[in-house]
C-alpha cells in the first residue's frame, strides 16, 4: 500500500539534494574538526562555512548571525538563557507558543499576552505588559493552527522600547519567505528538519552587534557562542536543503497553499468539521491546518487514518506520548481536546489529499455511527 504521508509539521523527509551532500562528505576518506589547523580541519572547516553562507541566504541573515545547535529546542533554549542573563525583567510570552519555549521561559519570571480566537496577538497588548522586560517570544507562525504573527510590528515595538524580540520560526523556515534583517528581530530559533534538512541540526540567528552568554560553555566553538565540535554532516545537509529550498521556495509555497486550500474547502462541506486559527492564504502558515472535530476523539481517527495509509497528527500535544488538552487551542478558546493537524511538505502530491479526503469521511462516518449504536 502507498502511503500519504501528510505529518511534515513534526518532521519532512530528507530532501534528495541533503542526502547527496551528506553521503559525499560521509564517503571522503579525510574528515577533520573544523577548530583546528591541519589541512583536514581546514577542509571541515570550509564546509561548515559553505552551509552557513547557504543558510543565512535562505534567511537574509548574515553569514556570522548564523550559530548552529543541535536543533530548535536548543536554540530556543539558548535565546531564553542568553536574553535572561544579559538583561533584568521578565519574559513576554503568548498564550500559544510551542512548549520548548513556554517551558525554556518559565525557568524565570513570565508574563503571558492572550490571542484572539485565531490564535493572533494583538501587538497593543505589548504596551500594556512588556515595558521593562528583557525580551518578548513570538512564533512566526503557529505550530498547530497554522496562524501568522505579527512579527514586523512586534519588532517595531521592541526596538522602541529598548526589549529584545525572539522568534521561533521553527514551522515557517522553508515555508514562507524569511527576511531577518528587514524583520529587525534580535534572535530567530530554526529547526532544520522541518523543512526536509537532516534531524539533529539547526541554528539560532543572533543580529550582529547582540551579545548574549552561551548555553553550552567549554569550547570556542561557533565563535565562542556554542561549545562542542560542530556536527559537519548534519550541516552540509542544513546547507544543500536550505540552497534547494531558496531556489524552489516560492513554487513550493504555492504548492502547499494549493494542497491544504483543499483541505479547507472540504471541510466547508461537512456539519461535524471545522477550521481552526486563520484559514485565508494570506493570513496562514501554507502547508499546515488545524481541523475541529466534532463528536470524535481524536486518537480513533489517526488509528483509522493510520490503518487507510495516511500519516497525520492530532493537534491537541505536542508528542503522541502527552495524551493533554492542547494549551494552544485552550488559549484561543475551542475544544482542546478533539483536533486533526494536516501538514504538507516539499514532496506532497495531490495524490496524498486525494487519499485523505477519500478516507477521513469513511472514517469519522464510521466513529459516529459508532457513536449512536
Amino acid at each position: 500500500m502507498t502511503r500519504a504521508y501528510l505529518d511534515h509539521a513534526s518532521t519532512s523527509p530528507l530532501r534528495p539534494e541533503a542526502r547527496t551532500a551528506m553521503v559525499e562528505w560521509l564517503e571522503r576518506s579525510v574528515v577533520g574538526d573544523p577548530s583546528r589547523l591541519h589541512a583536514e580541519a581546514l577542509e571541515a572547516r570550509v564546509a561548515v562555512e559553505t552551509a552557513r553562507e547557504e543558510v543565512a541566504a535562505l534567511l537574509g541573515a548574515r553569514r556570522r548571525e548564523v550559530v548552529f545547535c543541535s536543533g530548535a529546542t536548543e536554540a530556543i533554549a539558548m535565546a531564553c538563557h542568553g536574553a535572561a542573563l544579559r538583561r533584568r525583567g521578565p519574559s513576554v510570552l503568548s498564550d500559544i507558543e510551542h512548549s520548548a519555549v513556554r517551558e525554556s521561559a518559565a525557568r524565570g519570571n513570565t508574563i503571558e499576552l492572550p490571542v484572539d480566537a485565531a490564535g493572533r496577538v494583538d501587538v497593543s497588548h505589548l504596551a500594556e505588559v512588556a515595558v521593562g522586560a528583557s525580551v518578548v517570544h513570538l512564533q512566526w507562525g503557529n505550530h498547530e493552527v497554522a496562524t501568522l504573527q505579527p512579527v514586523a510590528a512586534a519588532a517595531a515595538w521592541c526596538r522602541e522600547h529598548d526589549v529584545l524580540l525572539h522568534v521561533d520560526a521553527a514551522q515557517a523556515v522553508g515555508h514562507v519567505p524569511i527576511d531577518f534583517a528587514a524583520a529587525g528581530v534580535d534572535l530567530m530559533s530554526i529547526s532544520a528538519h522541518k523543512f526536509g534538512a537532516p534531524l539533529g541540526i539547526g541554528a539560532l540567528l543572533v543580529r550582529r552587534g547582540l551579545r548574549i552568554d552561551p548555553l553550552l560553555v567549554g569550547g570556542d566553538q561557533e565563535r565562542a557562542r556554542r561549545a562542542g565540535v560542530e556536527n559537519v554532516p548534519a550541516i552540509v545537509g542544513f546547507g544543500a536543503a536550505a540552497a534547494a529550498v531558496t531556489a524552489s521556495l516560492s513554487a513550493e509555497h504555492v504548492s502547499a497553499l494549493r494542497l491544504t486550500r483543499r483541505v479547507i474547502e472540504w471541510a466547508a462541506t461537512r456539519d461535524d468539521v471545522a477550521v481552526l486559527g486563520d484559514s485565508s492564504d494570506e493570513g496562514r502558515l501554507p502547508h499546515l491546518v488545524c481541523l475541529a472535530l466534532d463528536g470524535v476523539e481524536p486518537q480513533p481517527v489517526l488509528l483509522g487514518l493510520d490503518a487507510a495509509g495516511i500519516a497525520v497528527h492530532s493537534g491537541s500535544s505536542c508528542s503522541s506520548e502527552a495524551l493533554e488538552p492542547s494549551p494552544v487551542l485552550a488559549a484561543m478558546g475551542v475544544d482542546a481536546e478533539r483536533s486533526l493537524r494536516v501538514s504538507v511538505g516539499w514532496n506532497s502530491t495531490d495524490a496524498d489529499i486525494d487519499a485523505l479526503l477519500s478516507a477521513l469521511p469513511r472514517v469519522l462516518d464510521d466513529l459516529h455511527a459508532l457513536g449512536t449504536r
